[in-house]
């Protein structure tokens, strides 16, 4: 999987190696993980696992989450695009699941939309990825509302096993 993803203010490519710093900084801040069920990362090696995931994601099913790059300062802003949900979740399985997350410096930026969007777009044309689904927790507004603005429709609220049987948000692009 080797490609590259072009916006006004983004690079979005494969996650790579080098990427470890960055997701670090991202990934080990508590109020990155506020509203995922997950715990901050404690030391790099744990990023480095979390990187050789994904890039065995790339080559198991073809997809997998992707890096986004600020182009002017080449700095790690954080990670956008697409797993192949083996899980079950919300009465689907075996499908694909879209998501983001930043660096907190990154948020309120439109960082989020603009990654999305054209994550999205590549996904839809170029992989031929349909229905996509995203998921968020009830109470995470901000997401929600970046899903609606690229496109998703919001179809129900459930209780996410996923995402520690919290109440979470059910989205759906066609």
């Amino acid at each position: 999987m080797n490609f590259s993803i072009e916006t006004e203010r983004l690079y979005i490519r494969e996650l790579l190696a080098e990427d470890d710093e960055g997701m670090f900084v991202m990934d080990s801040d508590p109020e990155v993980h506020r509203y995922i069920a997950q715990t901050p990362v404690n030391s790099i090696e744990e990023i480095r696992g979390v990187i050789e995931f994904v890039r065995k994601q790339y080559e198991e099913n073809g997809i997998g989450r992707w890096a986004e790059i600020e182009k002017e300062s080449g700095d790690f802003l954080g990670w956008t695009g697409f797993k192949l949900m083996k899980e079950y979740a919300n009465g689907q399985i075996g499908h694909y699941d879209f998501g983001y997350r930043l660096k907190r410096s990154a948020w309120g930026r439109g960082i989020a939309t603009e990654a999305g969007r054209a994550a999205l777009k590549y996904g839809t044309e170029n992989l031929g990825l349909s229905p996509v689904f995203a998921m968020t927790d009830v109470d995470n507004s901000a997401s929600r509302h970046v899903l609606e603005k690229i496109g998703f429709r919001f179809v129900e609220i459930f209780e996410s096993e996923a995402a520690g049987k919290v109440m979470a948000t059910w989205y759906e692009l066609k």
